[in-house]
């Protein structure tokens, strides 16, 4: 595995893994990781996993609009799969509204079980049917999930690659990175166009959520 970012650039650049299933949302840090890939002349197919969380929609709705902005001829079409969580987190917050952790909770408050174990199992399918041979998440520093742990995302490749009977590796450049150190290698973003909000309000953010405080933070 590789998680320096010079490293896995290096690794991802390498013949045939230049080819690139990006794990997409509208936030920071994956449009961060989106716009380096295509300036590195990569081949991205970006993926948006809906699992039927209150902010999806719109969520979505700015994904689209980034990735707009973003175009260039690497850029493969967006591609949204389900992967329903509404049994499995009957009643939490992400999908009922209720107590949604605010401006004051920990970061940890935000702590969604199984989030990146789902997220790399659709892409792992994404890349059995397209012959993709990486997978790319922007993962920061201090995520303290045991799923964002480099041991599951070395795991998750090997059952992969199992699962799908080719060679997948998944990379987390920006895992030894901050946000601070990710926003400025990627000087050109267009961060007004990112969206970080746990219960927007239709297409707008809340303002008032634990996502919306960090984004104010990065975006002023």
């Amino acid at each position: 595995m590789r998680f320096s970012p010079e490293s896995a650039f290096r690794r991802m650049a390498s013949g045939r893994m230049r080819r690139v299933c990006l794990l997409a949302g509208a936030g920071a840090d994956s449009s961060a990781l989106a716009w380096e890939l295509l300036s590195r002349g990569f081949e991205v197919h970006p993926l948006y996993v809906r699992c039927g969380f209150r902010w999806e929609r719109a969520e979505l709705f700015c994904l689209r609009r980034l990735l707009r902005r973003l175009a260039r001829p690497g850029l493969k079409p967006l591609t949204v799969m389900a992967a329903p969580m509404n049994g499995a987190l009957a009643g939490h917050w992400s999908l009922s509204g209720r107590a949604v952790p605010d401006a004051r909770s920990a970061a940890d408050s935000v702590y969604l079980p199984g989030r990146n174990l789902i997220l790399l199992s659709q892409a792992g399918v994404l890349c059995g049917l397209k012959g993709l041979p990486a997978i790319a998440t922007a993962v920061l520093r201090g995520n303290p999930f045991a799923d964002a742990r480099p041991a599951a995302f070395a795991a998750m490749s090997r059952a992969i690659s199992l699962a799908v009977d080719r060679r997948v590796e998944v990379f987390a450049p920006y895992l030894r990175l901050s946000k601070e150190r990710v926003l400025a290698r990627t000087p050109g973003l267009p961060l007004e166009l990112t969206f970080s909000c746990l219960n927007p309000r239709g297409l707008r953010a809340c303002g008032d959520c634990n996502k919306c405080a960090e984004r104010a933070l990065v975006v002023s």
